[in-house]
């Protein structure tokens, strides 16, 4: 079985994703961090960025491995790596390319593939699962989304002002919806779900009930 959480940036997809993995037994897949890491391939290869077929190629020769929560990059672990600002902002220019999209895509379905799979992206449910059993659309309003953001950069030893994370925040809003490739949006047939002032466990536990009636 196959759930998708999709949504903007610190609408609360990774956290939710995972809680959601471990309360159902299911494998959690963050492809925000495959996007991330290829990000900062490229830029550790002096690569252009904006360069969409030199990006796919990286993308593609990119050895990626997931267990958990923890992300491998050519056997290194890059899980703090690909946490820090500087990697978000290479993600969202990497991300635009169709040719880094479809090496990923083809990633992430073979992770689903593999087993029941919960992920989390900005085109799970439109793009790389459409036949997913659910598919649900993560939102908040954006002060509350760089509120969130901001707590994680503390907690990772950043102290960054509120008004830089929300400009961030909104800035690769205006990008993911914007692109040509796989624009971020809500499928058809997803349930949308504001996490606006709603605590974590909250959340989860809606959404359990949610995938145990889609058979979970």
């Amino acid at each position: 079985m196959i759930i998708t959480l999709d949504g903007p940036a610190g609408s609360g997809k990774s956290s939710v994703a995972r809680r959601l993995a471990d309360e159902l037994g299911f494998r959690f897949l963050n492809t925000g961090a495959m996007y991330r890491a290829v990000g900062l391939l490229c830029e550790r290869a002096g690569t252009d960025l904006g360069d969409a077929d030199a990006c796919g190629r990286t993308a593609a020769a990119a050895r990626l491995a997931q267990d958990g929560d923890r992300l491998s990059v050519d056997g290194e672990d890059w899980t703090e790596l690909v946490r820090t600002p500087a990697a978000g902002a290479a993600a969202s220019a990497v991300a635009v390319h169709p040719p880094v999209r479809a090496a990923l895509v083809a990633l992430q379905r073979a992770v689903g593939e593999a087993g029941d799979t919960v992920t989390e992206g900005r085109d799970q449910g439109t793009v790389v699962f459409p036949d997913a059993a659910l598919k649900v659309f993560l939102t908040a309003d954006a002060e509350a989304r760089a509120e969130r953001r901001r707590l994680e950069l503390l907690a990772a030893g950043r102290d960054v002002p509120l008004a830089e994370v929300l400009a961030e925040v909104t800035g690769r809003d205006d990008k993911d919806e914007r692109r040509a490739a796989a624009p971020l949006k809500p499928a058809a047939d997803a349930v949308r779900y504001d996490t606006t002032g709603k605590p974590l466990e909250a959340v989860v536990a809606d959404l359990v009930a949610l995938a145990r009636e889609r058979g979970a």
